[in-house]
């Protein structure tokens, strides 16, 4: 992302001290986000999702997200995703795709913004093709987490069957 938003991803990446900055920016703020003075990890969390924040924020008047001005909520938030992110969601690269014909048989909708230039759809649309009986709707006019609209459509008609 730091090639849509080279800015913003200075300020990300010069949030950590250099010493930190060995490639691996999830491990380096996870460690931060979990130093024993509250305000290293106040800093820290601010800066995650500052950036996090960044990457939804593709439309002209985007808003911060208002979340993030809790200061549990930001520190809470970037530990589970630097978490995550450090332990590559816990999968092996490919498994899903690969896996995805057993899913056949179980309803599932994915609902994703064309313009969510973090998360791409061309993923979404991989695991859409692989997983028999599945769909997905990709909204035109939306980027990243501005789906839930279509989530709860999607959840309505699970709960109606």
């Amino acid at each position: 992302m730091g090639r849509v938003f080279p800015e913003e991803w200075e300020r990300f990446r010069d949030a950590v001290p250099q010493r930190d900055r060995d490639g691996d920016l999830a491990a380096a703020y996870s460690r931060w986000l979990h130093d024993d003075d509250p305000q290293v990890r106040d800093r820290a969390a601010a800066a995650w999702c500052a950036w996090e924040d960044t990457h939804v924020g593709t439309h002209p008047g985007h808003r911060p997200n208002p979340r993030y001005r809790d200061p549990a909520f930001r520190l809470c938030f970037a530990r589970v995703v630097t978490h995550y992110f450090r332990h590559a969601g816990f999968l092996e690269d490919g498994v899903l795709l690969r896996g995805a014909v057993r899913l056949g048989g179980i309803p599932g909708v994915m609902v994703h913004g064309r313009l969510d230039v973090s998360g791409p759809p061309d993923v979404p649309w991989q695991l859409a093709r692989a997983w028999p009986g599945s769909e997905l709707v990709l909204l035109d006019d939306v980027g990243h987490g501005a789906t839930l609209g279509a989530i709860r459509a999607a959840t309505d008609r699970f709960a109606a069957r």
